[in-house]
């Protein structure tokens, strides 16, 4: 027995050291153990905080950083012979002014915009690409390298105040309001450039008077270069005579030159006023020419009809393409309109826009669009993009 204790205790005994001791080497080795197996995890660790971060990154750039893309999608429309903001788009004051244009039509003539949303990031982006209802475009193509967005929101206001000046020649010329000739431009250091001035109507030539380009070119026909002539103007509102010493100009033969641009434009006793705000580009002319004519002729143009349109209008009286047409029909048809007026050469791209229920006239001139709507307010069919 005595063995049996003793073997036992003798195998303690070669097992080193008492067992308190023994706990100590026993928790380093496990540490070690531990501290070894978290080295080798530590490259994931880092690959997985690097994941982390990048993703981070990412996801803060997806959601802030502007893309060099803008997204384009229908717009809002404004009733040319109606309100906006509290007042009338077009007012008429002065003398004369016809009574029709205290009127207030039943109907609408609508002119139409596209939204552009500038600066989006990327998921911001895709959200309103996969909406269905814009498109991304280069955001060169509406804002220019080299210009500023200010710049261009400029270009386009002073684009759309030209179009309003085209619009109210257009639309009194169309109703026959007399001619007016007016100083345009003035060769500078001509005998011309310190008597007469930009927008002086001319009046008359050698006391012959001039009523309108026509009679201005008679006129001038009957003089020679090197004669001095005495050209009446208003300027002010005060008739001014004044001596002009006139050149040669081989483009037009034998007859005198004063060496400048004239104009043409109907003279009315009132001043038309429209007023929108924040609207760029030329596109509502065609709409503001036939809300002028509205206001200027009794009744309702367009007999109670919602009628949107788009379309440049040119100093001929044409209609121009515009940009963006598939869009302004789908403001169109959610603005509730019946027609939208679209320029012949963008009836195609009209076509291809998915608006049901709306009819596509097709226009080319003013007189062409004022038949469209008096026919439309009859209540027959005018002619559409479908037909020739």
């Amino acid at each position: 027995m005595a063995a049996a204790v003793g073997s036992t205790v003798g195998c303690g005994v070669v097992s080193a050291s008492p067992p308190s001791e023994n706990a100590a080497p026993t928790d380093q080795s496990a540490a070690t153990r531990s501290v070894r197996a978290g080295r080798q995890r530590s490259p994931r660790a880092r690959a997985l905080w690097w994941g982390l971060g990048l993703t981070t990154v990412l996801l803060v750039a997806a959601t802030t950083v502007p893309l060099p893309f803008v997204a384009v999608g229908p717009g809002t429309t404004f009733n040319t012979i109606g309100m906006a903001d509290g007042h009338r788009v077009i007012t008429v004051e002065g003398d004369d002014v016809p009574s029709s244009a205290a009127e207030v039509p039943a109907g609408h003539l609508d002119m139409v915009t596209i939204r552009v949303v500038d600066r989006l990031p990327l998921l911001e982006s895709l959200g309103l690409w996969l909406s269905g209802r814009y498109e991304l475009a280069p955001r060169a193509d509406y804002y220019p390298e080299g210009r500023t967005k200010d710049q261009v929101t400029e270009a386009n206001a002073a684009l759309f105040r030209e179009s309003q000046s085209v619009a109210e020649i257009q639309a009194l010329r169309y109703l026959d309001y007399p001619n007016v000739v007016y100083v345009g431009t003035i060769e500078q250091g001509s005998t011309s450039w310190d008597l007469l001035a930009p927008n002086d109507q001319i009046l008359a030539v050698e006391g012959r008077p001039v009523t309108d380009y026509e009679s201005l070119r008679r006129v001038m026909a009957d003089t020679a270069p090197g004669q001095q002539v005495t050209v009446t103007v208003l300027r002010e509102d005060e008739s001014v005579d004044l001596d002009v010493l006139l050149r040669a100009n081989p483009e037009l033969g034998p007859q005198g030159f004063m060496e400048i641009g004239v104009a043409e434009r109907p003279d009315a006793p009132f001043t038309i006023d429209i007023a929108l705000a924040d609207i760029g580009g030329p596109s509502a002319g065609l709409m503001f020419t036939l809300g002028i004519v509205d206001l200027l002729t009794p009744g309702d143009l367009t007999g109670g009809a919602h009628i949107v349109g788009t379309g440049t209008i040119e100093m001929d009286g044409s209609v121009g393409p515009i940009g963006g047409v598939a869009f302004k029909a789908v403001a169109a048809r959610a603005a509730g309109a019946d027609y939208l007026l679209v320029p012949a050469a963008n009836c195609a791209e009209a076509a291809a826009a998915d608006v049901d229920a709306l009819m596509l006239v097709r226009v080319e001139d003013l007189a062409g669009a004022v038949t469209a709507v008096r026919t439309i307010a009859d209540g027959g069919t005018p002619a559409t993009c479908g037909t020739s």
